[in-house]
């Protein structure tokens, strides 16, 4: 008898605690504000470069004036596939000054996220029957003609008209990399008291390009050409200047810990809920930030002797920005990754305390980035969004 009891009441529980949750979601205070979200790397209606961002503004109930949730599919400015090898773009570079004023005016903040585009070959991959029929199949982010992409001087306009009004800035890599125009990465640099090192990197699982598709075939090809061989057949991480200068260092040979981690001070631990170390393996820039910046938290790579003399001899640093907060008279925040593509799904947004559970699904291979979402890019964004949601409530 005490064992069905128990089994009613366990199947009780499995019933009624999403009920419960949903309705706990539900139930919370609104929280309207006008937000300009700006993604030009969609290739599908998964939206995964910036669906992190929308299940926080689901989560939190952070709505559109008219009352209702962000939509991630349409609720942005960028790159539209309707997924039969069309597209649209949604932008504002043809609009006037009176135009992007008005833009500026009406809403209360911006999230600038991947503006690194679109690629002919990655699109021709993604719908092969929009191929032309000579078309031959090459990897993913093998480099091919740009369809769309790189900030604009419109889209520097709209910053600069943010900052102005103090509203709160949010961006993140890619941003000012290849293939936005010097001029626009300049202004964007003077703009926020920063200037980009022109590498950019990421940690890749496996180097044996036999096995391993998302390494670029290009990466390999200049890699040989400047040294020769290609030697690499471990995980590693893969530094790649602007001018095409490619270093690597090999887990094992040069790495003592195969993946970046981002350390944080306990006062920003406290202040953004995130922990002091978080593995993070995905991509990333490298960049110096000047007064009024802080940086938040930090990427480490943990090299060896030889490691540390290879990033040496090309001017690496091995502890670099990884968030940085704007300290002057408007809020400013840059995340130096790609901090809002991860592989989450929405369903878990309408769910109080859903966090719960998320730790069952990490997995201990280095290249998860489920962790990275749940234990720091939501407490972080979390933060930063309800704190500025507070502000602006005051005003």
């Amino acid at each position: 008898m005490k064992k069905q009891i128990i089994s009613i009441f366990l199947l009780l529980l499995l019933i009624f605690t999403p009920l419960i949750s949903w309705l706990f979601w539900y139930g919370q205070e609104d929280k309207e504000m006008n937000i300009l979200i700006l993604d030009k790397t969609v290739l599908n209606k998964d939206v995964q470069e910036h669906s992190s961002l929308n299940w926080i503004l689901n989560h939190e109930r952070i709505l559109k004036p008219n009352g209702e949730l962000y939509n991630p599919e349409l609720d942005y400015f960028g790159f539209f596939p309707d997924e039969k090898g069309g597209y649209e773009i949604s932008y504002f570079n043809d609009y006037r000054e009176y135009q992007l004023d008005s833009l500026v005016n009406s809403y209360d903040m911006l999230y600038y996220t991947d503006l690194y585009g679109i690629y002919v070959a990655e699109w021709w991959d993604a719908y092969p029957e929009i191929a032309p029929k000579d078309y031959k199949k090459i990897p993913p982010m093998e480099r091919s003609r740009h369809i769309y992409g790189r900030l604009t001087p419109s889209e520097l306009y709209v910053l600069r008209g943010m900052k102005e009004q103090k509203k709160l800035i949010m961006t993140e890599f890619n941003i000012i990399a290849s293939p936005t125009h010097r001029s626009e990465r300049k202004e964007f640099e003077q703009l926020f008291s920063m200037e980009w090192s022109k590498w950019v990197g990421r940690y890749f699982d496996v180097l044996d390009t036999t096995v391993n598709e998302e390494l670029p075939g290009w990466v390999k090809r200049n890699y040989v050409a400047q040294y020769g061989e290609w030697p690499f057949e471990e995980s590693g991480i893969v530094f790649v200047r602007n001018d095409d200068r490619i270093v690597i260092v090999e887990n094992g040979k040069h790495l003592e810990n195969e993946v970046p981690y981002i350390h944080t001070s306990e006062k920003y631990c406290d202040i953004y809920g995130i922990p002091e170390v978080m593995k993070y393996s995905f991509w990333f820039d490298i960049c110096s930030f000047y007064h009024p910046n802080t940086v938040i938290s930090n990427y480490h790579l943990t090299l060896n002797r030889e490691g540390d003399s290879i990033l040496s001899h090309f001017d690496i640093p091995t502890v670099f920005p990884a968030v940085v907060k704007g300290e002057g008279d408007y809020p400013f925040y840059y995340f130096a990754g790609d901090f809002s593509d991860n592989p989450i799904g929405l369903k878990s947004s309408k769910f109080k305390k859903s966090n719960w559970g998320s730790s069952f699904s990490y997995s201990n291979v280095p290249q998860e980035r489920v962790s990275f979402f749940w234990d720091f890019y939501r407490p972080l964004t979390t933060t930063i969004l309800n704190d500025y949601y507070s502000k602006i409530q005051k005003r």
